[in-house]
């Protein structure tokens, strides 16, 4: 206890300037206790005998005493268990890390003063309504007045140079052009400046360019990027057999041309919750809705295919609220949130937006496909037709039809079991086959018959050893299936959009007692969590939530997307936390800033380009990246804004600029997924023949990363190893690893290798023989600048010595096979600059966005 009270005394002088004159519950403590105690000393568990849930319970304490004494912050036992040294046991909070010293001065200060705990304030789950920060509808703030005027360029600067005028720090210089011009080209497009931007950029073009930038197609790109992790975006069903989803990229195209049409976020929003319940809704209104369609979807057999509905159900809602509101509602699934106030009624409440949708195809033909589709369809239907009737298929599939259906309807009948066994294949198999099959035949859409006799002849007819009607055992069913095949290859397609839409019949909501979907419990209506403002009146439907999301009542949307977006240009949100903005999420470093840029993003219009442009503009952002002595320090995670941050670039950017470095990205933008090179035996990783790789060839090999196919069971090898997040859940934040792995993929990776030869037959072709040049050259393409003198020697030296390496010199190690004998001059230089290629592609600065 002495060595406590001596520690307290150094902080409290280290936390002098900051702390408050007098420590405020609501304010200062409840925070804490929330964040880092609740979860073992709430009023749901209560480890070692200890409740912090109220004063009360904290003076009476646990099983070794009273938590606090008040009047007493030293001699406390919880300030004590805080401090205790590892040699005497583990500290709290169990299994974090220590808690930062300015908090520990702060409860010892509460407690000093009496440990005053207002009866109306409850530190535990049952607090509702919420008086939590982000709870509160943002105003906006004055801006303030700071001394160091000449350095501010917009609001957002006058807000960070007030708090670091407070804390007695200057800002960082700005960046040299060339920094600010590979900075701002890859965050807005997430590409390398161009050949021709290079040492184009001056003080005063600097707007010019942001502009062109913004302007760009490959803007909407990067955007989707960020967008597709937290949709969870991925093109097959997951779990093992994980059906692959050839149309999932219409959504994501979709995506890409909101953004780069500037699609207001409120409209964004809307669309993407009900697109399909807007008014004369488009096609692209629906295809917006692929947003709650990324979810997993099961359909191994044996699966209840309630259960399925339902955990699909369960992730739409979470993945709705983690996105737009940064909250965890997903852990008041099974019962009241033991930090946040939701209660499972909340839960539930929203879940029964979604419980009324079904999902849906349907067709949404990209430019130039609906012409031809058109015109050539009356040829297609005749000739289909014609094929059909030869080989009785009507009747065939009418037979097939009422017998798994009556076996789906009377499983104990006397039916043979193939028939339970085919009906199962089906629902597995074709998403929507269910309720085509359920829908008589003269009700049936167009789609729903296509898609049960494309099924019937390509996957049953012929293919089991079951009794076929009398009068069809001759047919040649071999023959049928290759003319279809033939017929449907020669049609031009449709392509389709995976949408949802309103049930025609649907259910009741009801609370799942321990979120079992075996367990309904009592009714809910759908509504807003109780914690925020409510919906307002009239019908409450997935449109009613989508306009609620971004409303001006709802204090949490426009924060939690302007957070998001800070956090792309500086690698962490003013909200540390950006999947949480409840209690165990980190307060925010700068709040007056987020909840002005949240005023100024909804005065907007909501516009996503004038956020980018007001951020991007700012002398905040522009200042240089490197780490000054005196932040390093007292600032090393630069939460207070004195520099800029060096990130390293995304795992899709790294291969994107390896190959524009090349000459070898193809920037076409849009369109279907590709499948580029994967390692062999790589595809069995997933679940063996479930899952294929068909390579493409030509230029699709070369698409940007974003295209690259998103296969559930089996990530691309080369994003995942740069922290690509996983496909299965919400991802609001991408870690940033450094691996051996990432190092060996530099320089072995088949995709690097090849674009380090071709990086070198590109500047050869370029400067012809002269070496310097080629050196040069090759570091611009990579590096978007010149080299220092310094750095060119360096780079000269070692193109001598892998030189010597590959002519077989003294120092000569084995030879590459790439480098026979009787290779020419050319050749051998080619592959000397291609050994020098790769180190500049394995550089950090090129990895790297300063």
């Amino acid at each position: 206890m002495v060595a406590a009270r001596l520690v307290l005394a150094a902080l409290s002088t280290a936390v002098a300037a900051t702390q408050p004159p007098a420590v405020d519950f609501k304010r200062d403590i409840e925070p804490i206790f929330r964040q880092h105690c609740l979860g073992c000393h709430g009023s749901d568990q209560q480890q070692s005998g200890l409740s912090l849930a109220s004063r009360e319970d904290a003076i009476r304490g646990g099983y070794s005493g009273p938590a606090i004494d008040p009047g007493d912050g030293s001699g406390s036992r919880l300030v004590a268990m805080l401090l205790r040294p590892e040699s005497e046991g583990p500290p709290m909070p169990l299994g974090s890390d220590r808690l930062p010293p300015d908090r520990i001065a702060l409860l010892s200060a509460w407690i000093d003063q009496g440990a005053p705990w207002p009866e109306s304030a409850a530190s535990g789950p049952a607090a509702r309504p919420s008086a939590h920060w982000s709870h509160v509808s943002p105003v906006r703030p004055r801006v303030p007045r700071v001394s160091n005027r000449g350095w501010i360029r917009n609001p957002i600067d006058s807000f960070v140079a007030a708090r670091l005028e407070r804390e007695g720090l200057q800002p960082s210089p700005e960046a040299p052009p060339e920094v600010l011009l590979r900075r701002l080209t890859f965050d807005l497009t997430g590409l390398p400046p161009s050949a021709a931007d290079i040492g184009s950029l001056a003080a005063e073009d600097y707007e010019r360019v942001v502009e062109r930038l913004l302007a760009s197609p490959h803007h909407g790109e990067i955007q989707a990027v960020h967008w597709l992790d937290q949709a969870r975006f991925g093109e097959s069903d997951g779990y093992q057999a994980d059906f692959i989803r050839p149309y999932a990229w219409r959504w994501r195209h979709w995506v890409i041309d909101a953004l780069n049409r500037n699609l207001g976020f409120d409209q964004f929003t809307i669309e993407q919750i009900a697109g399909d319940l807007i008014p004369g809704a488009t096609i692209d209104q629906r295809v917006a809705t692929g947003f709650h369609r990324n979810s997993l979807h099961n359909r191994e057999g044996g699966f209840e295919l309630e259960m399925d509905r339902v955990e699909r159900t369960v992730d739409r809602t979470s993945a709705v609220a983690t996105v737009w509101l940064g909250l965890t509602v997903g852990c008041a699934r099974c019962h009241d949130h033991k930090f946040d106030p939701i209660t499972q009624k909340d839960f539930y409440s929203l879940y029964a937006f979604f419980n009324t949708a079904v999902e849906t195809d349907i067709d949404a033909p990209l430019p130039g496909e609906r012409e031809p589709y058109l015109e050539r369809r009356p040829e297609y239907e005749r000739r289909r037709d014609e094929l059909f009737r030869r080989y009785k298929v009507p009747e065939l599939q009418a037979y097939w039809e009422k017998r798994i259906l009556a076996a789906s309807t009377n499983p104990g009948s006397d039916l043979e079991p193939i028939w339970k066994i085919l009906w199962d294949l089906l629902v597995i198999e074709v998403d929507g086959s269910r309720e085509a099959v359920e829908t008589p035949p003269d009700r049936r859409t167009p789609r729903q018959r296509e898609l049960l006799s494309g099924y019937f002849v390509k996957s049953v007819v012929g293919g089991y050893d079951f009794q076929e009607p009398d009068g069809y055992e001759d047919l040649d069913f071999d023959e049928l299936k290759r003319a279809y095949r033939a017929l449907e290859e020669d049609f031009p397609k449709l392509t389709q959009g995976y949408a949802m839409m309103a049930s025609p019949d649907p259910p009741q909501t009801r609370i799942l007692v321990r979120g079992d979907y075996r367990r309904p419990g009592v009714p809910v209506e759908p509504a807003a969590p109780s914690a925020l403002p409510a919906l307002p009146g009239g019908k409450a439907d997935r449109l009613a939530l989508g306009r609620w999301l971004v409303s001006r009542d709802n204090p949490l949307t426009a924060r939690v997307i302007v957070n998001r977006v800070w956090q792309q240009y500086f690698g962490t949100g003013l909200v540390s936390t950006p999947e949480d903005f409840g209690s165990r999420g980190e307060r925010p470093s700068h709040p007056d800033l987020l909840d002005w840029l949240a005023v100024e993003f909804m005065d907007s219009g909501w516009d996503l380009k004038a956020l980018h442009r007001t951020i991007v503009t700012s002398a905040t952002y522009r200042q240089s990246s490197n780490l000054r002595p005196e932040l390093q320090q007292r600032d090393p995670g630069n939460r207070l804004l004195a520099r800029q941050s060096r990130l390293r670039l995304p795992a899709e950017s790294i291969r994107d600029a390896t190959l524009a470095a090349a000459g070898l990205l193809d920037r076409r933008v849009g369109g279907p997924s590709v499948r580029p090179f994967l390692p062999e035996g790589a595809t069995e990783i997933g679940f063996g023949d479930f899952v294929k790789w068909p390579q493409s060839a030509g230029a699709d090999r070369y698409r940007r990363g974003l295209y690259v196919f998103r296969q559930r069971t089996l990530p691309y090898p080369q994003l995942e190893t740069f922290d690509a997040p996983d496909t299965v859940q919400v991802a609001c934040k991408r870690e940033r690893s450094t691996t051996p792995l990432q190092a060996l993929t530099l320089l072995n990776d088949p995709v690097f290798v090849e674009a380090a030869r071709k990086l070198a037959e590109r500047v050869h072709a370029e400067v012809g023989d002269s070496i310097p040049e080629s050196l040069r050259l090759a570091f611009r393409h990579c590096l978007s600048r010149e080299p220092s003198q310094p750095e060119f020697d360096v780079l000269l030296r070692n193109y001598e010595r892998q030189r010597v390496n590959l002519s077989g010199g003294p120092s000569a190690g084995t030879e590459p096979a790439s480098v026979a004998e009787d290779d020419t001059d050319r050749e051998r230089e080619i592959a000397t600059l291609a050994a020098v290629a790769s180190v500049l592609l394995n550089l950090a600065e090129f990895l790297t966005r300063a």
